[in-house]
């Protein structure tokens, strides 16, 4: 058989669904061979797009996203959306086109080393180069990108090898078992845990996988130790429950931080550095802090992060057996720690993401606007937040009952990944509502998709906060420079006719009661809605002021 048609076999073995991307030239035999295909091939405007749309669907299945692109500036444009995938741990194949090998030598039309420049921001990259060698290159890229921790691997088809004839078949996935932690790590572990006084939980970004989650609420309970998650690891214990501390804080005086000062212990599970740099909660080091680190590998080396002890393996299994070690060692007298030591704390954070919720101004406070879209959303309902001021906010003041339903741009922070992420979302879980937030100007970088969600007839619904600048930017110049900043002001498009232009549903908010009707009208649309809603981000400012430091991250 034709080489392209054995690839579309071996992505259909790998139990491949759909490719989000868009066709050029030198991936046509690709493309053909897909028409014969169950595959749905995903039409996009922007490569970038595309990739988001895999991102975020690879998160929410755990399956590898796969996107698309040709050769060139397909490539390029591809990049930036992989480069946030690998970051954020999103498992994700990228199938790239190129030009016949019999060109790659030298000086020819839109030739360029593709593989090199995606081998900093991917697990795995490599180029075909005999129609042989397809059945073992794609099996070993989805191996790569699906096993922990997940990330990018990107396979190069050259046209000319997408012509051969080869007589393969595709190589049949075969499930792994991981790697299980040594059980002298655990010994130790808990017998820091039995001399610890004030100790604290830091749920990262691969704690919201299902059975990690489940360990880790055990875990919580059993010993009595609250539970504080990062940006991404929302949802790892449900935000109802007492043993759930909320998110990092923003400022060396949010009230999280200041409970990281006071803890002895830090149990760290499933924590990325790049989620959060340890050098804004591990501030004060003193002789009697320690960290338990407990992750699908060993810790980062970084000054402020020094492990003690380090539990490496499958993290499931890995809290299970920390579980099982808790049992043995102290029967009969769990839980160790009393959880009331941090209800005061609780209801404190509990009380400041309730303070704003009568607001009447105009524009909306983000704390208000927040307020009613988690009254609103479901709590298996996904949010996808972009990067701008408002994912400071959402950080902050979105919490969630169940893992992966608050989506961040975090480790790579891309602006323009919300919306058409929201698309691979949806597409994901057609049975929930998938919310986008985006500032005006992330929005407008990827505005060209949502003529993808209305050909598809998808009913994601894209909120923009607008304030016509770069509002974090903004944010950050003011901390970093006694208040000044620079130009960072833009005008703003009518968003309402900016919908209707796209065939589709959208309003602008005109009223700080309105956030709720507009999202209640919106998701009875059979397509795609937008809504405009204009921010007060006078809000940053008094945040800064009355937290101290913030750390706004770009």
């Amino acid at each position: 058989m034709k080489a392209s048609d054995l690839f579309v076999k071996c992505l259909e073995a790998e139990g491949v669904e759909r490719i989000f991307g868009v066709p050029g030239e030198e991936n046509a035999d690709m493309m053909i061979s897909l028409l014969d295909s169950k595959i749905e091939f995903v039409l996009c405007r922007h490569e970038q797009a595309a990739a988001f749309m895999a991102d975020a669907y690879g998160r929410l299945t755990g399956k590898a996203g796969v996107c698309l692109a040709t050769l060139g500036p397909g490539v390029t444009n591809l990049v930036t959306g992989l480069a946030d995938a690998n970051m954020d741990r999103a498992p994700v194949v990228a199938i790239i086109g190129q030009g016949s090998t019999k060109r790659l030598h030298k000086e020819s039309h839109q030739n360029m080393d593709s593989i090199a420049m995606c081998k900093p921001i991917s697990k795995w990259a490599q180029s075909i180069v005999d129609g042989k060698n397809i059945t073992e290159v794609v099996r070993k890229a989805f191996k790569i990108a699906e096993q922990e921790k997940p990330g990018v691997t990107v396979i190069e088809l050259p046209e000319d090898v997408a012509k051969e004839e080869v007589d393969h078949k595709p190589m049949p996935p075969v499930k792994v078992r991981r790697p299980a932690a040594d059980h002298k790590a655990v010994a130790a572990a808990v017998d820091m845990i039995a001399q610890a006084k004030k100790p604290i939980i830091l749920a990262g970004n691969g704690a919201i996988r299902k059975r990690a989650a489940q360990q880790l609420q055990r875990l919580a309970h059993k010993l009595g130790i609250g539970v504080v998650n990062t940006f991404m690891g929302k949802g790892a214990v449900p935000m109802h429950d007492d043993h759930c501390l909320f998110t990092m804080g923003l400022g060396s005086g949010d009230y999280n931080n200041l409970a990281f000062d006071d803890a002895d212990l830090v149990i760290s599970c499933g924590y990325d550095l790049v989620e959060y740099a340890p050098s804004a909660w591990n501030r004060t080091q003193k002789e009697n802090k320690k960290i338990i680190h407990i992750d699908f590998w060993p810790a980062e080396v970084d000054r402020d992060y020094p492990a003690d002890v380090e539990i490496v393996g499958d993290l499931a299994d890995a809290l299970w057996q920390l579980n099982e070690a808790v049992n043995d060692r102290f029967a009969g007298k769990l839980p160790l720690f009393d959880i009331g030591i941090r209800k005061e704390l609780r209801q404190t954070m509990w009380n400041d993401f309730q303070a704003e919720k009568d607001d009447t101004g105009i524009p909306v406070k983000p704390q208000k606007i927040l307020h009613d879209v988690r009254q609103f959303m479901g709590a298996e309902d996904i949010l996808l937040s972009d990067v701008g001021a408002h994912k400071m906010w959402i950080s902050r003041y979105y919490q969630c009952e169940v893992p992966n339903t608050c989506l961040i741009s975090n480790g790579f922070c891309t602006m323009g990944f919300a919306m058409p992420g929201s698309i691979g979302a949806k597409l994901a879980n057609p049975d929930r509502k998938v919310l986008s937030i985006s500032g005006d100007a992330g929005f407008m970088m990827n505005v060209q998709d949502l003529e993808t969600a209305v050909r598809l007839k998808l009913n994601i619904v894209a909120m923009v906060w607008c304030d016509g600048e770069y509002g974090l930017i903004k944010w950050k110049q003011q901390n970093g420079f006694n208040g000044r900043h620079s130009d960072l002001q833009f005008t703003n498009p009518d968003f309402a006719m900016l919908a209707k232009s796209f065939g589709m549903w959208g309003t602008e908010v005109t009223s700080a009661d309105g956030v709720t009707a507009a999202l209640e009208e919106a998701f009875k649309q059979d397509g795609p809605a937008l809504i405009a809603v204009p921010v007060d981000y006078a809000e940053n400012m008094k945040l800064t002021e009355r937290l101290g430091n913030v750390q706004v991250q770009i």
